[in-house]
């Protein structure tokens, strides 16, 4: 069973590398990017929408690939990519692109 605190871990990851990648690799000289995260029936959803069209443009879903044992980066969205029920990168109007992902919330621990 997946308890609370492992959820919130997840969320709590998720939320710090989809918010370091748009600081980092998203951000464009004064604007800002946006966090929401929703309720959903079944888990909660996270979505990072920053304002920066074309490259760097995250990889899929499955196309994250391995980094190099003494690389600095590129592990960020291996974590998504493990700690997510299911995540994905979508553009929006007006420019810029949104990565959600979800995470399962277990019937059994909610109320904790």
């Amino acid at each position: 069973m997946v308890s609370a605190t492992d959820v919130s871990d997840a969320l709590a990851l998720i939320v710090g590398e989809l918010a370091a990648n748009a600081v980092t690799h998203g951000r464009v000289p004064g604007r800002d990017f946006e966090l929401p995260l929703t309720r959903l029936a079944a888990g909660v959803r996270v979505e990072v929408t920053d304002t920066r069209t074309g490259p760097p443009y995250p990889p899929e879903p499955g196309g994250a690939g391995t980094p190099r044992p003494l690389d600095e980066c590129g592990r960020g969205l291996l974590l998504v990519e493990v700690l997510a029920d299911r995540w994905e990168v979508m553009d929006r109007e007006p420019p810029g692109k949104t990565v959600h992902a979800e995470v399962g919330v277990d019937r059994g621990c909610e109320g904790h």
